[in-house]
């Protein structure tokens, strides 16, 4: 992932540096528990280093990134470097060390989700009752409150915390069982011992390689995660638009600039580039999918595809994180704008309370779905407000009660205060 989408800490997981480390990591672990290498040899082992400059070097000769790294690493460790990699193939190395960065990876991508859900759950709470205009079809529908539109995305953000949870969990799975994944040159226990040292659980049947569906399960859960992200960036785009402004990305004043042509603009910049990038998930989502079907025992058909699919998305959905936490603990709310956008129809977002008093009324349900729907479009053509319209039928409705904002956000409370359950509200220091 380029740099400007990259957060230092997730970074810092997939440079080649950190790579070949977790590989060391590995035939490290490898040799410690095997019968063969003396003290002394596992000394040498554990001393020996290596340089991303000399196994680049070495692999212009091998062609084979890890046959180079074992060189480099044997070369390191004198004549101990002989039980480096003794019974081991490739697959040993690059898939338990893969688990390893995903287990470093996860730590950081559920943090961020953990306090995703907690601003949105905090801004939730400070929003309960202020009223807005729901909408479907990108039509006004009937009010709601804010609260209620924000506690949605953090119950929905908290979904997608648990997947990517178990994703990770599963993912980090850890394989050394040789070639084809028979155990002929070590043994099942040998592979235990060594998996515990690194805390990683095993893949019961490696066949050389971990399926390849665990890694497709991990990246399809950061693509959900980055759609969830991009329906909030997507509401706030929709909001922030002129003829609306109910609400706007945090904007710093005589710093930011919005264009560089026309000084007045504030744009929902990084909405956008939410949006924009929860694309590029959803496409490594595809190819981890792809990569599921290997040949037989193993091929490398998905390794290309997955130095790129995986750091990617991590990186991505870490940095998409941090980017929505940002707008939403910023999120500039706009109360009387919301409440004068619900005067746009004149009442006719009130509609549905009017059909449901003509109904306990006694009348015929379509018979007052026809009356309350041309008073509506009269209402919403004219500018006559609805009330007017419908009080000279002279229906004998109580009027007050229909058109009262209060019978909406009478169970905003309750509603919002289910966010309980996945953040509860932290006690004063």
């Amino acid at each position: 992932m380029i740099s400007r989408y990259t957060r230092p800490e997730i970074g810092a997981i997939w440079t080649d540096e950190a790579r070949m480390e977790a590989w060391r990591r590995v035939e490290v672990a490898a040799c410690e528990e095997m019968d063969g290498p003396t003290e002394a040899d596992l000394d040498a082992i554990r001393a020996a280093g290596f340089t991303v400059e000399a196994v680049h070097e070495r692999e212009r000769v091998t062609d084979h990134d890890v046959a180079a790294f074992v060189d480099v690493l044997q070369r390191g460790a004198g004549l101990a470097g002989r039980w480096i990699h003794f019974g081991l193939t490739s697959s040993d190395v690059l898939d338990t060390a893969l688990a390893l960065q995903l287990q470093q990876a996860g730590e950081i991508v559920l943090a961020g989700g953990r306090e995703l859900v907690g601003v949105l759950a905090e801004r939730a709470r400070e929003h309960v009752e202020t009223v807005c205009a729901g909408r479907t079809h990108g039509i006004h529908a009937e009010p709601t409150t804010f609260g209620i539109k924000l506690a949605g995305f953090a119950f929905e953000a908290h979904r997608n915390l648990q997947r990517m949870e178990r994703a990770f969990a599963q993912a980090s799975i850890g394989a050394i069982s040789g070639a084809v994944g028979t155990y002929s040159a070590t043994s099942p226990e040998f592979e235990e011992r060594t998996l515990a040292r690194l805390r990683l659980a095993r893949e019961p049947v490696s066949t050389q390689v971990v399926p390849r569906d665990r890694h497709a399960d991990l990246v399809q859960a950061i693509a959900l995660a980055g759609a969830g992200l991009e329906r909030l960036a997507t509401e706030i785009r929709h909001l922030q638009r002129t003829e609306v402004r109910e609400v706007e990305e945090p904007f710093r004043s005589g710093q930011q600039k919005g264009s560089s042509a026309m000084p007045h603009k504030r744009n929902p910049i990084t909405s956008e580039r939410i949006t924009g990038l929860a694309r590029v998930l959803r496409g490594n989502a595809t190819a981890a999918v792809e990569n599921v079907a290997l040949w037989h025992e193993r091929d490398i058909s998905h390794s290309g595809a997955e130095r790129v699919i995986l750091p990617d998305s991590t990186i991505l959905i870490d940095y998409l994180h941090h980017l929505a936490i940002r707008v939403v603990r910023g999120l500039v709310v706009h109360p009387d704008r919301m409440r004068a956008n619900l005067d746009l129809t004149h009442g006719a977002l009130f509609s549905q309370r009017a059909l449901l008093a003509l109904v306990e009324s006694g009348m015929q349900r379509d018979d007052a779905y026809r009356i309350v729907q041309e008073d509506a479009q009269r209402a919403w053509d004219t500018g006559v407000p609805l009330r007017e319209l419908l009080a000279q039928r002279e229906l004998g409705l109580d009027l007050d009660a229909i058109f009262d904002l209060a019978h909406y956000t009478r169970h905003a409370r309750e509603i919002v205060g289910r966010l309980d359950l996945i953040a509860p509200v932290q006690a004063p220091a």
